[in-house]
C-alpha cells in the first residue's frame, strides 16, 4: 500500500499537479454607489505564511494594480483597506470601479496561482438621450436612438410609439407582423429600413436596469412624408425666371450704355500715354508739344 501512494505521488509530481489554490467566496458582487463592499481572496497554506499578494483592477482592456506586493497603491489608499491578509474592502465604491478584479497569490517557493471576480456597482436610470428625427422621406431609412451612459449594469431599452410598448421582435406579436422595424434592446437603436406612412407618431424611449426605477425621454413626434415633386419643380422653375432675369438686365444695360462694350474696352486699353515735356532753354522760351495721346 506504501508503495502504491508513493508511486502515486510521483505521477501527480510529474505530472505538474499542484495542491496550491486560490478561491473567492463571491465571484460576481454587487453594491450600490458610495456603498461599502468586500473582495474575498484565500489562498491554500502551501503558500506558506507570507506569501506575495496582489491585486489587479481590468476595465475594458486596461489593467492597473490596488495592491502590488501587499501594499495599496496610492489611487486607493484613502478607501481601501485589507484585512487577514488578502481581502479587501472598500470603504466607498463609485461607478468607476465597475470591472474586473484579480487576486494573486505567490510564493518563495515558486506556486502562482490566481481568482478572478467581477464587481458591479448599482447606478440607477437617468433620463436617456433621444434621437426622433422630426421628418422623413417614405422609403427612405432613418433610425431614432436612445442612449444613458451612466447605468449601471447597462440598462434595457424600450420604444414606445403613441403611447404603445414596441417588441423587440415584431414577428412573433400578433398586430406587429407586417411592422418593418428592428429594435435593439441592449443598444437602443430603433431602425427602420424602409419608413412608411404608418411609421409616423409620437415616439419615445424608456431605460431600466435593476438599480432603480425606470426613465424615459420626452415624446418627439416623426412624420413620415411623400417626396414632394410639386415643390422641386417650382424651385426649378423659380430658379430659371431669376437667371433669365439676370440675363436680360445684363443685356438691356450694356444696350443703353451703362456697361462697356468688348470693342470699347479693347479700344481704351490701347491708349497709350506719352509723357508731356515743355521747352527748356534751347527752345527760346517757346511752348513747343513733345508729346500726346496715341490711340
Amino acid at each position: 500500500m506504501g508503495r502504491l501512494v508513493s508511486v502515486l505521488l510521483f505521477f501527480s509530481a510529474a505530472a505538474g499537479v499542484s495542491s496550491y489554490s486560490v478561491t473567492t467566496t463571491n465571484a460576481d458582487v454587487k453594491v450600490k454607489e458610495n456603498g461599502g463592499v468586500d473582495l474575498t481572496c484565500t489562498y491554500s497554506g502551501d503558500f506558506g505564511s507570507n506569501p506575495r499578494v496582489e491585486w489587479k483592477f481590468d476595465k475594458k482592456g486596461s489593467q492597473t494594480f490596488v495592491v502590488f506586493n501587499g501594499v495599496i497603491t496610492d489611487p486607493y489608499a484613502s478607501r481601501v483597506t485589507m484585512y487577514t491578509g488578502s481581502n479587501l474592502r472598500f470603504s466607498k465604491v463609485t461607478r468607476e470601479d465597475t470591472g474586473m478584479y484579480t487576486c494573486e497569490v505567490s510564493s518563495s517557493t515558486g506556486g502562482l496561482q490566481k481568482t478572478t471576480l467581477k464587481l458591479t456597482v448599482l447606478v440607477p436610470p437617468s433620463v436617456p438621450m433621444c434621437g426622433v428625427p422630426d421628418s422623413v422621406t417614405t422609403g427612405k431609412p432613418t433610425t431614432l436612438t436612445c442612449f444613458d451612459p451612466a447605468a449601471s449594469p447597462p440598462p434595457t431599452y424600450q420604444w414606445y410609439k403613441d403611447g404603445t410598448l414596441l417588441p423587440s421582435d415584431p414577428s412573433k406579436v400578433a398586430g406587429f407582423q407586417n411592422a418593418t422595424y428592428k429594435l435593439d434592446p441592449a443598444t437602443g437603436k430603433l431602425y427602420f429600413p424602409s419608413a412608411a406612412k404608418v411609421d409616423s407618431g409620437q415616439y419615445y424611449c424608456q431605460v431600466s436596469n435593476e438599480a432603480g426605477p425606470s426613465q424615459q425621454c420626452q415624446a418627439k413626434r416623426m412624420e413620415v412624408r411623400d417626396l414632394n415633386t410639386g415643390g422641386i419643380v417650382a424651385g426649378v422653375i423659380i430658379f430659371l425666371l431669376l437667371l433669365g432675369l439676370v440675363i436680360f438686365g445684363v443685356w438691356y444695360a450694356r444696350k443703353k450704355g451703362y456697361l462697356p462694350t468688348k470693342t470699347e474696352s479693347k479700344h481704351r486699353s490701347d491708349a497709350v500715354y506719352h509723357p508731356t515735356s515743355y521747352g527748356g532753354d534751347d527752345d527760346n522760351g517757346e511752348f513747343k508739344q513733345k508729346s500726346s495721346f496715341v490711340v
